[in-house]
């Protein structure tokens, strides 16, 4: 059953199945295709029997692929962010969502080739954002506004400069 609330994520035609696949590949736990669904018939989007949604898991939580079609292209509005353990982790699901046609924006923030947009964000990131050390917070977030991808070494370097 899905979740009581599960995020929808408009594709243009023919785009949710390949885009739910290449996420789950992405090495999550608890990631899967669960439901692949065929319009009955024609409709404004698709016609029968092809793809019209996709539900999907990705870490626990579940989604839907809809292939809606260009009316509705996505934007900055919406993200999801992936919480990372280590500059590993970064470094592979940032080099997965750009490197297979996505493009890289600031301060962790990339596109994926469907235009969905990520944040690659390291759990260190945060916790220095919660630092109760004011001046290491603030060398922090701006060591990571000068990043597209975010290397935690550098931003915990400019915090521990700080204080």
């Amino acid at each position: 059953m899905p979740d009581k609330i599960t995020p929808c994520i408009w594709y243009d035609l023919n785009q949710a199945e390949d885009a739910a696949n290449f996420y789950v590949s992405l090495g999550l736990p608890d990631s899967h295709v669960d439901t692949v669904a065929r319009s009955p018939n024609d409709n404004p989007s698709t016609k029968a029997g092809e793809v019209l949604v996709v539900e999907f898991t990705l870490a626990g939580q579940t989604f839907v692929g809809l292939n809606g079609g260009p009316m509705f292209p996505q934007t900055e509005a919406v993200s999801f962010q992936i919480y990372t353990d280590d500059q590993a982790e970064t470094d592979r699901l940032w080099n997965a969502i750009v490197g297979n046609g996505g493009e890289e924006s600031q301060c962790g923030w990339c596109k994926d080739k469907w235009g969905v947009n990520w944040q690659i964000t390291p759990k260190a990131l945060m916790d220095l954002h919660r630092d109760p050390n004011p001046a290491r917070a603030e060398a922090g977030f701006d060591a990571m506004m000068k990043m597209k991808k975010i290397d935690i070494a550098t931003i915990q370097a400019a915090a521990d400069a700080a204080g």
